[in-house]
């Protein structure tokens, strides 16, 4: 009995340490833990969002060996995709070659300080039910009334709001590991099975709740030019400048869910 008692300590040692490392180690990687109360939806859902898929842009060999001249980091996957459309062949006059071109002024990179998720951002749906004349339990489950838009967006004017969101979408993708967008519908509708149970003489209320993604940070700007020196190439960034910026973007096609019941109306 005292050995049996001495190997479930020590079990249960191994499994609060591990616990605990396993927790350390999610907030450590800064993946927020998804609460029980979330569903995804993205089954149900009457209205098939797009799949959101933004991968990190591949630079060309040549635009890789100009970006490894800036003295200021470049990320921006328009400015690389414009990189990699270029061609640039040497030839025997260009020896002697300079040339300065300007490639007009871009927001170059973006650099996470906070990401947190709210995951009750935008309350879509009310289902209620008055059993304060019933006998017995009554069951209700989810079903949305009517579509629903929730959008997100940037906290404030910037100049190229779409090069800035786009970035700033691929890093909270990275952080989060969740199925961000900056708009997503929840289609009319839409059903989860999953029962809630309203006791006789009480209204019962499931809320339902479209989760969001709060990104902040700084996204850095610069004046970009090409320049070309017989055969050395090279990006050279002028007027550097930067701009705290933040956003919302929404989670797409997961649901944040609250149930209570009560004696009176809400």
């Amino acid at each position: 009995m005292k050995i049996k008692w001495i190997v479930m300590m020590m079990l249960l040692s191994f499994l609060t340490f591990q616990s605990t490392a396993d927790a350390a180690k999610a907030k450590q990687e800064g993946k927020p833990k998804v609460p029980s109360s979330v569903l995804n939806i993205g089954k149900e859902n009457t209205y098939p969002n797009p799949t959101q898929d933004l991968p990190y842009l591949q630079p060309s060999d040549l635009t890789q060996e100009l970006i490894e001249t800036s003295e200021v980091e470049i990320e921006n996957p328009n400015l690389i995709r414009m990189l990699n459309e270029s061609t640039m062949n040497k030839t025997p006059f260009s020896i002697g070659l300079r040339a300065t071109i300007y490639l007009g002024e871009w927001p170059l990179n973006y650099e996470s300080s906070e990401t947190a998720t709210n995951w009750e951002y935008q309350r879509v749906n009310t289902n209620f039910y008055d059993n304060r004349g019933g006998k017995g339990n009554y069951q209700i489950h989810y079903v949305q009334e009517s579509q629903k838009v929730i959008k997100g967006g940037l906290t404030a004017k910037v100049s190229k709001a779409d090069d800035v969101k786009k970035m700033m979408l691929l890093s909270a993708m990275e952080k989060t590991a969740l199925p961000l967008s900056f708009q997503t519908i929840v289609g009319a509708g839409t059903k989860k099975d999953q029962v809630y149970h309203i006791p006789s003489k009480r209204l019962g209320y499931l809320y339902s709740y479209a989760p969001a993604v709060n990104e902040k940070g700084k996204v850095t700007y610069g004046e970009v030019y090409l320049m070309m020196k017989g055969t050395k190439k090279m990006i050279v960034v002028k007027n550097i400048t930067s701009q705290g910026i933040g956003a919302w973007i929404p989670v797409q096609d997961h649901l944040s869910f609250g149930f209570l019941t009560s004696e009176q109306p809400r």
